[in-house]
């Protein structure tokens, strides 16, 4: 019902090119469509949601997703739906995967705060080994791997891990 009304989107799960013995979850996530709408009805002021760091992480995560959807689909190549997201029975799991026609694929994690980047590029380099541990499939390296955040001070790149790290406000057209 919720689908219907536009209330929440689903993300499903990115059948990776791995051959692992672990399971790959594929059912879809669910996201909010516009994540200031549970901000309201759950009655959050800015400042409560500001002390309230896993509603205001879960939100942010569904704010990610909903413009990393908006602007994969306006990708060359793009997929009618090219956003996913991974997890597998080993724990592994990546926030978002934009997968094109063409087999190109990005790894993408959303942390809310600076300290957990280092989480998000540990995630993101155990997806690129995953990927990339069987040479007989041919998998294609990632076209790069992303930390979006909330607060990072600026867009940088991470040589030593191959990983960019960006603010939110720095998606855009």
């Amino acid at each position: 019902m919720f689908k219907d009304l536009y209330f929440i989107d689903e993300l499903f799960g990115w059948d990776a090119p791995v051959r692992s013995r672990s399971r790959v979850r594929t059912k879809p996530k669910r996201c909010f469509a516009d994540p200031s709408l549970p901000a309201q009805l759950l009655g959050m002021s800015p400042e409560r949601l500001l002390g309230d760091a896993q509603t205001f992480g879960l939100l942010f995560e569904s704010l990610c997703v909903h413009d990393l959807r908006v602007y994969a689909s306006a990708l060359p190549n793009a997929l009618p739906d090219p956003l996913r997201y991974y997890q597998d029975a080993d724990g592994l799991e990546v926030d978002a995967i934009i997968e094109l026609r063409d087999g190109r694929w990005a790894g993408i994690e959303v942390k809310l705060g600076e300290s957990k980047v280092p989480d998000g590029v540990a995630n993101l380099n155990r997806l690129r080994r995953k990927v990339l541990s069987n040479p007989a499939a041919r998998n294609r390296e990632p076209s790069f791997m992303a930390v979006v955040t909330a607060s990072s001070p600026f867009a940088r790149y991470d040589r030593e891990n191959d990983v960019y790290v960006f603010p939110i406000t720095a998606l855009r057209p």
